[in-house]
């Protein structure tokens, strides 16, 4: 199956969340034909990674957005298990910082860019300052409603500068955000993630669904396109990311370069 083009958000076209089932598995099963498809996967990712760094011409971009709980450091742990830590850089947008505010809200996204050669993953990313911003309404709708186009200029930027750019919105249910929620209060190993701000953030859910499809809508470009991926299946969503991920890379195709000198000069003994 091409979860590209099955789970891709087509430029131009409406999105609402309810359309797409977050318990979609595109027809998988749990089971071990699919988990040895995942092995494969990160095996892969492996190799690609090797060869973006020795090629040394372009970058991989990947964004991960969602929900509160729709598994974003989950992705990250699991499909970018593979990585070589040298070569992959994960960078987690948090509230800015006074010097961050002091500055255009691209001036913190574009510092992050993996460099030519690398992988960055952004957890969370320029898409907070149409989503945050816009649901607890630290700016007005003039200021955040110009920002779309800025970031699909910025997108296009990059795109030519040869960053490839993937977006991930891990599309998950409001059941079972509440049952992460839950699992959150009820297990030890889990209490550390609970904040009460998750609680706070789940009253405005009808206002995110909202701001996110805007973004999804708006942002989704032939240089930059957004794959909405079912997400209450975590053990589907990490192979769905991945295998996008791979294919992506695949298409790009980076080659390892020739040696610099003549090889045969070079004697041992």
């Amino acid at each position: 199956m091409n979860f590209r083009k099955y789970f891709v958000v087509k430029p131009g076209k409406r999105v609402h969340l309810r359309d797409r089932d977050p318990d979609d598995t595109a027809g998988w099963d749990k089971d071990k034909a699919t988990e040895k498809v995942l092995e494969k996967n990160l095996a892969r990712l492996d190799d690609l990674e090797y060869r973006l760094a020795a090629e040394h011409r372009r970058a991989l971009l990947i964004v991960l957005q969602g929900m509160d709980t729709s598994g974003k450091d989950g992705t990250i742990r699991h499909v970018m298990s593979g990585l070589n830590p040298q070569g992959c850089r994960v960078t987690s947008f948090k509230e800015p910082s006074a010097e961050e505010l002091s500055h255009d809200f691209l001036w913190r996204i574009h510092k992050a860019v993996p460099p030519r050669g690398e992988i960055g993953i952004f957890n969370r990313s320029q898409y907070e300052d149409v989503l945050v911003v816009r649901v607890h309404e630290i700016v007005p709708p003039s200021v955040w409603s110009t920002r779309f186009d800025q970031i699909n200029a910025f997108e296009e930027l990059l795109a030519e500068n040869g960053v490839k750019v993937l977006k991930f919105f891990l599309h998950i249910s409001k059941g079972e955000q509440l049952e992460r929620l839950k699992a959150r209060l009820t297990d030890p190993a889990k209490n550390w993630k609970i904040s009460p701000a998750d609680f706070h953030e789940r009253k405005r859910w009808d206002a995110y669904v909202n701001a996110y499809e805007d973004a999804l809508s708006r942002c989704s470009t032939k240089h930059a396109p957004w794959y909405m991926i079912p997400a209450n299946k975590k053990w589907f969503r990490n192979l769905a990311v991945a295998q996008i991920i791979v294919d992506t890379l695949e298409e790009m195709n980076p080659k390892l370069p020739k040696a610099a000198f003549d090889l045969s000069k070079i004697k041992l003994k």
